[in-house]
């Protein structure tokens, strides 16, 4: 627990002078580092699971991604940079997040037709393939599209940070101290539903309090917290799956106290499209 403490002592405050100081531009590319380092452990999941991805292809893919969506984020920017209207639409269009898709299907396909693998392995390479790109590199990438949401778009950044943090040392302090009622117990055996009321509260202390500070409905970020927290449990359980189908404690050891960055981010890769969606929403 100390080194776990620590490790959050350190990269907290990091993040989040990252995120309100930084811009954009180097946002984008930390959090797609952060993707690819989350991939890499995910492709050591699936291989101890008898999978083999194509990994070189998913990374490349995933980087497009996140440059689509800063592109997406970024057209004022583009066009105050000398990018007239017809050049921008252009260059838009060829990073669009449809092309990006599309060439990540098509290029599966070519991939597996000039295969030598085994024809028993090509389902489950497409399907971790897939899993690896559409549950963690693409739902992560929308943290780029929610610093670009107006001036509150790095208040929205922090906002979906912070709900998932409060969320998981509430959980687990309540789920610790009064936990009886046991959540998944064949994906995450410690998990109790008591600790998901707390997680869950959390979250909607945190949407109070950004609600208070964004000047903005205090029922709507209540809706818009409640909404993250619930998809970013699933994404914790959906990744304690992947480590249950690996029989491994904890995705990788690059975080002290944390596991990997797989299992620091888990919560968040499902949060973040929640946010953005909803809060797109509400804005229109």
């Amino acid at each position: 627990m100390l080194t776990r403490i620590l490790t959050g002592m350190v990269l907290i405050p990091v993040v989040v002078a990252l995120v309100w100081f930084g811009p954009p531009i180097l946002l984008a590319p930390i959090a797609a580092m952060v993707a690819v380092l989350a991939l890499i452990e995910f492709f050591r999941l699936a291989e101890s699971s008898g999978l083999h991805p194509y990994r070189n292809w998913v990374v490349f893919i995933t980087l497009a991604i996140f440059a689509s969506q800063y592109v997406a984020g970024q057209r004022r920017g583009m066009i105050a940079l000398n990018w007239n209207g017809a050049e921008f639409a252009s260059f838009d269009h060829i990073f669009s997040l449809d092309v990006v898709l599309i060439v990540f299907l098509l290029g599966m396909a070519a991939l597996m037709l000039a295969s030598r693998r085994a024809l028993q392995e090509g389902l489950g390479t497409v399907g971790a393939s897939s899993a690896a790109l559409l549950f963690i590199a693409l739902p992560f990438s929308y943290l780029v599209r929610l610093d670009e949401m107006g001036d509150q778009g790095r208040q929205l950044v922090l906002f979906t940070l912070a709900l998932v943090w409060a969320g998981d040392i509430i959980a687990y302090f309540v789920g610790k101290g009064f936990g009886r009622a046991k959540m998944a117990p064949l994906l995450s055996p410690k998990k109790t539903w008591e600790g998901a009321a707390g997680n869950l509260v959390a979250s909607l202390a945190v949407g109070y309090a950004f609600a208070r500070w964004m000047q903005v409905d205090q029922v709507n970020m209540l809706l818009v917290a409640a909404a993250a927290n619930i998809a970013g449990q699933m994404g914790d359980l959906l990744e304690s799956s992947y480590k249950r189908g690996a029989a491994v404690k904890d995705s990788g050891g690059l975080l002290p106290g944390h596991g990997g960055m797989l299992d620091r981010i888990d919560a968040l890769i499902l949060a973040a499209p929640v946010v953005w969606v909803l809060a797109r929403w509400i804005e229109n």
